[in-house]
């Protein structure tokens, strides 16, 4: 059946008359009868009744009005989806921690060249388990985070891959006394802990410090004072002098130098070295991601999967 059939008797039921019908379908009124002549051909039943002067829907009619509307609303709306979807098709999504959406992946995919830099692309900054919920559901095509061997990715291994970009390191920072030392360095004491900034739970590198830094048989002593799963956020409470917070050194390092109001507050025992890595699905993508996919492999180092 012509759907067109449905959209005509829907008109016909809201004007109740052939003439203004057929001018709101935009079609003559002896085509439009015919139309609705064809409907009641294919329904067996007469649709519009016509022997008064002002025209009534049958009740086999108004059976077909209501699965007219529940069709039509289900086409639109399949409709719309396959947009979406052609739509996506055509755009690289990707999903990214909150550091890595500011501080690497502009400078990294600029460094792709002018062919992935004139590519379409969406990108969602979340903490990391917003970011791996939104891979799950198909949110995403790509998940930007930082990786350490210890600390498990909350994804099935078995269907994604993924690939090594940067490394990084998860340095301890405190604010400088006057003589340039730490206002607060580790291990602290048992007496006197050190007040400690920490990433919150929901944080990718909060899961990562919880695994890499246990309190080794009691000589790490801190005291949670705060918490946030923005890094950014952590080094601004550092710099005032809060605490100590472990944060991406390509976000501390501009404070770090000379000049900066930072200093590495313990010893490179402390010091946690983590990759920054691209996830993908193992299932086919797009051909736009997949070609995207194959262009980073390239010049990318390939190691063992996160969690393994």
């Amino acid at each position: 059946m012509d759907t067109a059939l449905l959209a005509d008797l829907i008109a016909l039921s809201e004007t109740l008359n052939f003439s203004r019908a057929a001018e709101k379908r935009n079609i003559t009124q002896p085509a439009f009868g015919r139309r609705i002549r064809a409907l009641e051909e294919w329904s067996g039943l007469p649709l519009v009744d016509r022997s008064t002067h002002r025209l009534k829907i049958t009740p086999g009619g108004k059976i077909v009005l209501a699965a007219a509307a529940d069709v039509l609303n289900r086409l639109e709306k399949a409709k719309h989806e396959l947009d979406q979807a052609k739509t996506a098709s055509g755009t690289l999504t990707f999903a990214a921690t909150h550091a890595l959406s500011f501080t690497f992946f502009p400078g990294w995919f600029q460094s792709l060249g002018p062919s992935a830099s004139a590519l379409p692309i969406r990108m969602l900054s979340d903490n990391m388990r917003e970011c791996e919920r939104m891979m799950s559901e198909g949110s995403a095509q790509f998940l930007l985070c930082h990786y350490h061997p210890e600390s498990e990715i909350r994804l099935q291994r078995s269907e994604y891959r993924h690939l090594e970009l940067a490394s990084d390191q998860l340095l301890p920072v405190s604010a400088r006394t006057c003589d340039g030392k730490p206002l607060f360095a580790l291990p602290g004491l048992e007496s006197e802990p050190v007040p400690h900034i920490a990433f919150d739970e929901s944080s990718g590198m909060g899961r990562i410090l919880a695994a890499a830094i246990p309190e080794r048989a009691g000589r790490l002593h801190l005291k949670h004072v705060l918490t946030s799963h923005l890094a950014m956020v952590l080094k601004a409470l550092a710099l005032e002098g809060k605490g100590i917070a472990w944060i991406p050194g390509s976000i501390a390092n501009s404070e770090l130098g000379e000049g900066g109001k930072l200093t590495v507050a313990g010893s490179d025992e402390w010091v946690v070295g983590v990759k920054i890595v691209l996830i993908r699905p193992k299932a086919r993508m797009s051909e736009l991601a997949e070609r995207f996919w194959a262009a980073v492999e390239s010049g990318a180092v390939q190691s063992k999967p996160p969690g393994g």
